[in-house]
């Protein structure tokens, strides 16, 4: 069974894929954080902006493999499209449920699976689009993928170290607190500095859709 804090329609907001259509699937859980607010300043993740705590969210809930796939369907079928069907398998920590059998399923269906993680946890799974966005280098593992995600600015990285990894697209996005302006700023200034690097904003933010 899976546990699921909301499934919605939506586009990519963040990184390589921005404004592309997607249902978005996220999972449950965090093994950074456990999404109570009072216990963030500890947490190994302490400057997460999403609520990822129980199953009540849009078309939350525990699902099995065959209702959660059927569910994920029927979302992308609310608005008509020809586009290839995207879904985006995110959290907190998608990769504690996310399983082979959930994976192929969701390839029966003809999705193209996109899955979002901090890189704690390794894998060996088909997906066709991995985003890795660690936030501390002592427990990241997953170390390849398509896309490399840091959060900016975090002293925990000496990015131009990272550029060796096997990712084929590096971004930087501005952390989200009291200094995201300045954030934004530096962020923008390093990569103007630094080619390798990308800026990744939140455009779904800007825009203000989900």
């Amino acid at each position: 069974m899976y546990k699921v804090k909301e499934i919605f329609r939506s586009i990519q907001g963040e990184g390589f894929n921005t404004g592309r259509e997607s249902v978005f699937v996220r999972f449950t859980g965090c093994n950074l954080w456990n999404g109570i607010k009072h216990n963030r300043k500890n947490a190994i993740c302490n400057f997460c902006d999403t609520d990822f705590l129980g199953t009540n969210g849009k078309n939350g809930g525990t699902y099995n493999v065959e209702d959660l796939v059927d569910e994920i369907d029927r979302v992308w079928k609310i608005s008509f499209s020809l586009k290839q069907k995207n879904v985006i398998l995110t959290g907190g920590e998608p990769l504690l449920q996310v399983d082979k059998q959930l994976v192929e399923t969701l390839k029966a269906k003809n999705f193209h699976i996109s899955v979002e993680t901090n890189g704690t946890i390794k894998s060996n799974l088909n997906f066709d689009w991995v985003c890795v966005s660690p936030k501390d280098p002592k427990n990241w593992v997953l170390k390849n993928g398509d896309e490399l995600k840091i959060i900016y600015p975090q002293n925990k990285f000496i990015l131009k170290d990272l550029l060796s990894l096997d990712f084929r697209y590096f971004f930087l996005q501005p952390k989200e607190d009291k200094f995201v302006k300045l954030n934004l700023n530096k962020t923008l200034q390093y990569c103007a500095l630094n080619k390798n690097w990308s800026v990744s904003l939140q455009l779904h933010k800007i825009i203000g859709v989900q």
